[in-house]
């Protein structure tokens, strides 16, 4: 008999069938189905985390197998989630550094804040297992790279696009400046750092010196 027969779990963590306790919505859309346990649902994103620090691949990380390195049911895992590209996009959120908090002093200040977080985000790409993972196997399924494109990359991408946009409006760049090949211009070297070339520092100080050497030449003459 499973753990899922007995409504029991490998994590200690009640699989008993019935509407689950503490209930915790889900950014982006309604919930589905039973309210949803914040205990469940940890419990499953974590056993999809070490599946993948174990360094199981995208195609073969199936919603059986989750579920018994979760130690729940299947129907537990499809109360949450529609299938795997659904759920993957919860774990590619969790495996991801929080959004930085903006200074606000000026533009130059803020695109500091943005570069730096950039930064560690690929330092951590390249020390976790799990990131490294993710990043390598997620443009193989266009599902997952749409919701990931749409739930992380185009918040921050706005992000930047509205400190460019202030700046411009108070003076700190020129009123002729492309917005959105700015921040292109922005992101890029650190991106290119990060993606295409591994070998490549991404040393402290970086996203200042970026963003100073982009500045000289942006800011309006006197």
């Amino acid at each position: 008999m499973s753990l899922a027969d007995t409504g029991s779990t490998a994590t200690g963590v009640p699989d008993t069938g019935t509407t689950d306790p503490c209930p915790v919505p889900r950014p982006g859309g309604p919930a589905r189905g039973r309210p949803r346990s914040e205990a469940v649902e940890r419990a499953i994103i974590e056993g999809a985390m070490k599946l993948l620090e174990d360094g199981v691949p995208l195609a073969e990380l199936s919603i059986e197998r989750l579920a018994r390195t979760a130690g729940v049911g299947k129907a537990t895992i499809y109360r949450r989630w529609s299938g795997k590209e659904e759920l993957f996009v919860d774990v590619l959120r969790a495996a991801e550094p929080g959004d930085p908090e903006l200074p606000g002093t000026s533009m130059r200040d803020d695109l500091v804040a943005l570069l730096e977080s950039l930064r560690r985000r690929g330092l951590a790409s390249r020390a976790s297992v799990i990131l490294h993972n993710v990043h390598a196997q997620m443009k193989s399924s266009p599902k997952i790279w749409a919701a990931y494109r749409d739930s992380v990359v185009l918040p921050r991408r706005r992000l930047g696009l509205e400190v460019l946009r202030r700046g411009r409006e108070n003076g700190e760049l020129r009123a002729d400046v492309d917005l959105e090949l700015l921040n292109d211009i922005v992101v890029g070297p650190l991106l290119v750092r990060t993606l295409l070339r591994p070998d490549a520092g991404l040393p402290d100080g970086l996203a200042e010196q970026v963003v100073d050497t982009l500045l000289q030449g942006l800011r309006p003459a006197p």
